[in-house]
Order: C-alpha cells, then structure tokens, then sequence
C-alpha cells in the first residue's frame, strides 16, 4: 500500500521527528495505480413509500369497487416481515366483547354490512366487510369481540365507530367471538 500512495518510508515508523513542519516530505515516487484500496459495497438504495393514491369524489356509483380497483393488494407478511410491538403497545389496543343487536347491509355494497353492538356501557355503530360471509339476520344476537377505541371513520359515507374482529388474508373466513357467555363491555386481554 505505502508504494501505491508514493511513500518511501515506512508508514509504521514514525517519522514525526523527520519531519517537524506541515508540508516538507517530498514524494519521490509516483502514485502507483492498481484496484481500490477500499472497494464500494453494493447497498440496494431504501425504498420510499409510495403515497397512496387518492380515489376521484364520489359520482354516486359504487364507492367501495373504486377504493378497491385503485389500491393495489400487496402481499401477505411472513411472520419475520411482521412488526413487533411491545406491550405497552398493545395495552392502547381496547378489545371487548360485544353483542350484536342489529344488522342490516349497506346499499349499493355486497360486502358492507350495518351493525348496531352492545359494548356494554353503550351502543356503538359498526360497519364491517363480512356481507359475503354473512346474512344479517344470522349476525343477531351473536357476542363477537370488537375494537373499541378506534377512530371513527366512513365508510360509503357510514360512519363506523370502532371494528369487528375476524379472521382470514385476503377473504374473510369468520368473526371471533367468545365461547363462554360473557357480558357485553367484558375486556379482552
């Protein structure tokens, strides 16, 4: 290395005492050129997320296919893809139990429905995605656990104060209910 950078001395002695003043070593030999001391390492460039895109104001037709054919489906998470969290991260999450007191599907959508719930200390407005799955009439009277804290949001212009819990990826293949006979507003830890 010291001939490639032009050195005649050895880089490890010291030759402080040589040369006492910035600037007064001579380089007597040329710069030799040959392949990089410190080779580039190839790092992938970090992918930035892509702001979602918006969808146009509505013009009365089905809303919720629009959402859908705009928002690219992306592909499940692997459980090493999954982010944790602590669990004070979770203790913000309120589940409870609640009973569903009514039902009845969201016009213009197959897979919307309107429920009514009981989570005990009042009754809440939710509507959830399992129209395909379920027919209103047989939602009454069910305890299902839902998310109780979560921000009101509309959903073809409903608004839905809070989300019912189910599983499946990419269909939904039923809620999550309890199996012993709890009371509405029991919480689920």
């Amino acid at each position: 290395m010291s001939l490639r950078l032009g050195l005649t001395e050895d880089p490890s002695a010291s030759t402080l005492p040589n040369y006492p003043t910035w600037g007064t070593y001579t380089y007597t030999h040329p710069v030799i050129k040959g392949a990089s001391l410190f080779p580039k390492k190839d790092i992938p460039a970090p992918q930035t997320p892509q702001p979602a895109p918006t969808t146009p104001a509505s013009t009365g037709k089905n809303e919720e296919a629009a959402v859908a054919s705009t928002q690219p489906t992306p592909p499940p998470m692997t459980i090493d893809e999954v982010p944790l969290i602590d669990i004070d991260e979770f203790m913000k999450v309120q589940l409870k139990v609640a009973k569903i007191l009514e039902a009845e599907r969201v016009p213009k959508s197959s897979k919307l429905l309107k429920l009514q719930v009981d989570i005990g200390t009042e009754r809440r407005q939710i509507v959830a995605g399992i129209g395909k799955k379920y027919a209103p009439e047989e939602l009454v009277g069910k305890t299902i656990v839902v998310v109780a804290n979560l921000k009101p949001a509309k959903l073809m212009g409903i608004e839905s104060q809070g989300m019912v819990l189910a599983a499946g990826e990419n269909e939904m293949l039923g809620l999550l209910g309890v199996s012993e006979p709890l009371l509405p507003g029991t919480k689920v830890k």
